[in-house]
C-alpha cells in the first residue's frame, strides 16, 4: 500500500509541475514538422518558469476561443516586436532589424503552403506585439485557427512547450526546436 501511495504521489507531482499529456488535436499543425491528428505528445511545463518562450518553439496554450481547451502552435512573433504578413511572408521588425527582415520558416513549412491575412491581421497590416504575448500560427495555415485570426496569446496562458512525442510509437521521438534566421 506504501509503494502504491508513493508512486502515486510522484505520478501527480510530475502531471501537475513537470510534464503533461496532450493529444494533436485537428490538422491545424500538419506539415514537414510533423505534428499531426491524433499524436500524443509531453508537454514540458516546468521550462518556462525559468526562461522566456522562443521564437518557433511549438507551445500549448488555453485557447482564447473555446473555454476549456488548449491549442498547440508555433510561435512566430515575441513580446515587443512588430510583425507584418505581405505576399505570403512574414515580416519581422525588433531591436536588431528595425527596418524589418523576413522570417525564414523553411524547417517547418513546406514552400507550398499560403499564409494569407484574417480577422485579426490583414495584408500588408503592421501589429505590435503587447509586452507580455506571443504571436503564433499553425504550420497548416489554410487550416488553422491562429492569432491571425484572434490575435494575440498571452503569457500566462501558456501551458508549456511540446517536448516528446510518444505517439504513436513508430514517431517516437524528442521535439526540437527548429533554427530561425532570427536571434531571440
Amino acid at each position: 500500500m506504501e509503494t502504491v501511495a508513493i508512486a502515486l504521489s510522484i505520478f501527480v507531482i510530475i502531471y501537475f509541475f513537470a510534464f503533461q499529456p496532450h493529444e494533436v488535436s485537428g490538422h491545424s499543425m500538419d506539415g514537414i514538422a510533423n505534428f499531426q491528428d491524433g499524436q500524443y505528445i509531453l508537454t514540458d511545463k516546468i521550462s518556462y518558469r525559468f526562461s522566456e518562450p522562443k521564437r518557433s518553439q511549438v507551445i500549448i496554450f488555453d485557447s482564447p476561443v473555446r473555454k476549456g481547451e488548449a491549442y498547440i502552435k508555433r510561435i512566430i512573433g515575441l513580446p515587443g516586436e512588430r510583425l507584418m504578413l505581405s505576399d505570403n511572408k512574414i515580416y519581422i521588425y525588433n531591436k536588431e532589424h528595425p527596418d524589418g527582415v523576413v522570417l525564414d520558416e523553411s524547417a517547418y513549412l513546406s514552400p507550398s503552403v499560403v499564409t494569407t491575412g484574417e480577422n485579426f491581421l490583414h495584408e500588408g497590416e503592421v501589429v505590435t506585439i503587447p509586452d507580455d504575448s506571443y504571436f503564433v500560427m499553425g504550420d497548416n495555415r489554410p487550416h488553422s485557427s491562429d492569432s491571425r485570426q484572434w490575435g494575440f496569446v498571452k503569457r500566462d496562458t501558456i501551458k508549456g512547450k511540446s517536448y516528446f512525442r510518444y505517439w504513436p510509437a513508430n514517431q517516437m521521438s524528442l521535439i526540437k526546436r527548429p533554427p530561425t534566421n532570427l536571434s531571440d
